[in-house]
């Protein structure tokens, strides 16, 4: 789990929301995704564990599954189709790490990036390069 961060909103005053948690998923080695270190938020409501906890990106993250709003489309997070409440946030979070390498084009949730994956393998590639750039490690 190198690399991974999940942890609990601290206010200004110290107090913990566990409501909101603050992630850094970090890109897979070996894949177009690697060196990027990618902020994710999860928003747990009143009903977790029976529905998700709702996943953003920041906005506008260039990914075929993700919508410009930033909020992730993956299946184990949707409450009507793959959504189990035994499912972990290390869980949540690797599948999420897999998606980013492994988009699912018979879900597209953003133009942009589910074009360029379809049309321009080549381009596509740079853009997700360009993006792990700009979310260098936490140092």
């Amino acid at each position: 789990m190198f690399g991974f961060v999940a942890k609990p909103e601290t206010g200004p005053d110290g107090a913990v929301n566990l409501m909101v948690w603050h992630c850094t998923i970090p890109g897979k080695a070996g894949t177009d995704w690697e060196g990027g270190f990618f902020p994710l938020t999860m928003h747990f409501s009143e009903d977790y564990p029976s529905k998700p906890p709702k996943c953003k990106f920041p906005q506008g993250f260039f990914h075929p599954n993700v919508y410009p709003s930033g909020t992730v489309c993956l299946s184990i997070l949707n409450e009507d189709y793959g959504w189990r409440p035994a499912i972990t946030v290390k869980q949540i979070l690797v599948g999420i790490q897999d998606l980013l390498d492994t988009p699912n084009p018979a879900d597209p949730a953003q133009t942009d990036g589910y074009h360029l994956f379809i049309q321009d393998p080549v381009e596509y590639k740079k853009r997700v390069k360009l993006q792990s750039k700009q979310y260098p490690p936490n140092v």
